[in-house]
């Protein structure tokens, strides 16, 4: 009977590339399947379009009474879409995304079929919640939970094989009105914001009346064949290889990256591009990434909700299209050992309703003084809050991404660039903050006179630099790859806006006292680049000196994802959060509870198959191997050779028994470490006790004696696909 590896290489080998049919032009199915207020101007009157479009511009409730006008506009457009079911889209605290689908079919009282979707349906549904997690917000038999509808987020039709599904953005919230769900908070996160960016932008122009904060997403994933994929358990279970020796070439010749994307992995590309233009999502680059078998894609920048929305919805497509190509995604943060992990760099700004971003440098002072504040501020909530910008990005699969291979370590810091630190610099250096009229010439020369090398060459090029400012935005690069987006955009959307509701009393404090408005935000800046200075550093992120400077400077290094979370519960997080209305100290509680299960649970099924696969896999392919080389020594023996033609033998069968010995051992001691840590009532501790007395002393263990192993026993005998195969083999 064949191995399933030699099963999925000869399938392999036999295998014919997927064709996509068809290059539509992209603007002719772009927002193809999506309600857009083009879309709704055909099919609502004017009243409802009216409601609809000062909703979404300007965050206006809806009447309820146009629910059903708006209700009945969607439906006549998803019918004529062949669409026969309506979902409420939305984001539990799973990381994923769920829908429970309904019929517009219903019967009337006399039994007549009808097809019907009234504007309560639209608005507002109850699934049962019993099974998604509430971090103890309710007990199981108080299962119930509401979605409401999100105007901001465009309906959109879901296609999967001949299905069509009607599906409305939703928030989902606990039936005594916590949230239970990712976009709850952020959308309170993004108002938080926009109202205090509002005041701060007052100084400089009246006419600002909105400030949006944007995103613009980098999705790192691999791509494998799914043979190759489903031939390895660990992936199937984990989304990782939890075993697997390094080939002999990896990513050491950097060809790989920018690389000619290989012809089957081009088709799904172009087959999930298309599904993704026709929900509106605006991918735009896409190319080889570092490692082998690894690439990128990411689209125009857009609004944050929108653009959360946007990538949940693409890691469903990708996943889904890559099936039709016999490929799998691994959006894992860290799949494979040795080479680059993915990330998701989150790329963040600000822009006004009057066109202006505040994160780009300008050509008068006036101008340039506003960058500098909001630039500033920034770089002031990142120091004030680092601790809980860590949280925030903190999981199981990521901490096996951070600190190697270009994925940014635990430390935040920021990175700037030579001309904005000489800027800060200037700034600082004014003795006790005096400043006068000519502080005009010196933002006019001074910050203007970088701007030609923002825009050619000051970007970020150091890749260790978990936040770095990259010339009109700042790249959060330590967000990983399966993470959605809106858990580190509420924390950063929320400390950004709490630093500048301080930067305003601080400014307003001393116009009050008498000073000139201009040279009254110069001193609040300096006074912030002096106590944020900490946080800036330019340097190798990796290197042990670093982290003993970080140490000096007060910057938080938690490198594992139990004691990151604590930062949720701080006082200052507490008092963050609940100032800006964003969560109250039951739902950070409850949060921070389930991101600690949530560990728990990931590591656990670690362990799982790391003990499944040496006791079932790899024992009994090296007793084989152990057997044949016993048999080889005592038959070289018998035939009365010399011990010279067998000592090579008996050093090979001296390790690998030695290598089986130590790997049995550690698997059964890694058993009992989980027994114990499981009997441990306590939610965090129980955490830490998987980190520190399941993963910590037996995991590294475990995978050393088998990759050790793998460069023995006979590649015949070895059941699971390595690494040259999964990640080189198309």
């Amino acid at each position: 009977m064949q191995s399933l590896r030699s099963t999925a290489l000869n399938n392999l080998s036999n295998a014919s590339d997927f064709k996509v049919d068809g290059s539509p032009k992209i603007t002719a199915i772009f927002n193809e399947n999506v309600f857009t207020l083009k879309v709704a101007r055909q099919f609502l009157s004017d009243e409802a379009y009216k409601s609809l479009a000062a909703s979404i511009k300007s965050g206006k409730k809806i009447d309820r009474s146009m629910g059903s006008h708006i209700a009945n506009g969607v439906r006549a457009w998803a019918e004529s879409k062949g669409v026969t079911h309506f979902t409420h889209w939305f984001q539990p605290l799973t990381g994923l995304s769920a829908e429970k689908h309904d019929s517009f079919f219903t019967l009337k009282g006399d039994g007549t079929p009808i097809e019907e979707f009234d504007g309560g349906a639209l608005i507002q549904q109850e699934p049962d919640a019993s099974s998604f997690p509430s971090g103890g917000l309710r007990a199981t038999f108080e299962a119930r939970g509401y979605t409401a509808w999100d105007p901001s987020s465009p309906a959109f039709i879901m296609e999967i094989g001949e299905g069509k599904t009607l599906c409305i953005p939703t928030i989902f919230v606990s039936y005594t009105g916590e949230s239970l769900d990712t976009k709850t908070p952020l959308l309170k996160a993004l108002v938080a914001l926009d109202k205090a960016a509002v005041d701060v932008c007052q100084y400089f122009d009246k006419n600002v009346t909105r400030v949006t904060a944007t995103l613009g997403w980098e999705q790192e994933y691999f791509v494998v064949d799914a043979g190759l994929s489903n031939a390895r358990p660990d992936l199937v279970l984990t989304g990782r290889t939890v075993f697997g020796h390094a080939p002999a070439k990896g990513q050491q010749l950097e060809d790989h990256y920018f690389g000619s994307i290989p012809e089957r992995v081009y088709a799904f590309m172009r087959d999930f591009e298309n599904e993704s233009y026709k929900l509106g999502i605006p991918l735009r680059t896409r190319h080889n990434e570092v490692a082998p078998a690894q690439f990128e894609c990411a689209p125009i920048f857009e609004e944050v909700n929108l653009a959360v929305d946007h990538n949940t919805l693409l890691m469903d497509v990708m996943t889904r299209v890559a099936k039709r190509h016999n490929l799998k995604v691994l959006l894992h943060e860290k799949p494979f050992a040795g080479i680059n992990g993915s990330g998701k760099h989150n790329n963040w700004s600000m822009a006004t309703d009057t066109g202006v971003n505040l994160l780009a440098p300008g050509k008068t002072p006036k101008t340039n003084l506003m960058f500098l504040t909001f630039f500033v501020n920034t770089i002031k909530a990142v120091h004030t809050y680092a601790d809980l910008l860590r949280a925030s990005i903190a999981s199981a699969g990521n901490d096996h991404r951070l600190g190697a291979n270009e994925a940014p370590p635990a430390i935040i810091s920021i990175f700037i660039g030579k001309y904005l630190t000489d800027v800060l610099n200037q700034v600082e250096s004014r003795v006790g903050g005096k400043f006068d009229e000519q502080d005009e010439a010196m933002l006019k020369l001074d910050i203007h006179k970088s701007i030609p090398e923002l825009m050619l060459d000051n970007t970020d090029r150091n890749r260790t630099s978990p936040f770095a400012f990259t010339g009109n935005k700042f790249e959060f690069r330590a967000v990983g790859s399966s993470a959605n987006c809106a858990t580190s955009m509420t924390a950063l959307n929320t400390i950004v806006a709490e630093t500048l509701k301080q930067f305003k009393k601080d400014v307003d404090a001393l116009i009050e006292k008498g000073e000139k408005k201009e040279i009254a935000i110069m001193q609040i800046i300096q006074k912030y680049i002096v106590e944020s200075k900490a946080v800036l550093f330019e340097g190798d992120g990796y290197s042990e000196a670093w982290a003993q400077e970080a140490e000096k400077r007060g910057l938080p290094n938690v490198k594992t994802t139990p004691l990151a979370l604590d930062a949720y519960l701080t006082e200052q997080s507490k008092a963050l959060f609940e100032s800006n209305g964003i969560y109250n100290h039951l739902e950070l509680e409850a949060r921070h509870e389930i991101m600690l299960e949530d560990y728990i649970k990931k590591v656990q099924i670690e362990a799982r198959v790391m003990g499944e696969l040496a006791t079932t896999y790899i024992l009994p392919s090296a007793i084989k191997y152990q057997n044949i080389l016993i048999n080889n020594i005592k038959g070289l023996k018998d035939a009365g050779m010399p011990e010279t033609a067998y000592s090579n033998q008996q050093q090979i069968l001296q390790r690998t028994c030695e290598h089986i010995m130590v790997m049995s051992d550690s698997v059964e001691k890694m058993i009992e470490a989980r027994k114990q840590a499981n009997e441990i009532t306590d939610t965090r501790e129980r955490a830490i006790a998987y980190c520190d007395n399941v993963k910590g002393p037996y995991f590294d263990t475990i995978r050393y004696h088998v990759d050790k192993l793998e460069l023995l026993v006979d590649d015949a005998h070895w059941l699971l696909p390595k690494y040259r195969e999964i990640l080189f083999l198309r």
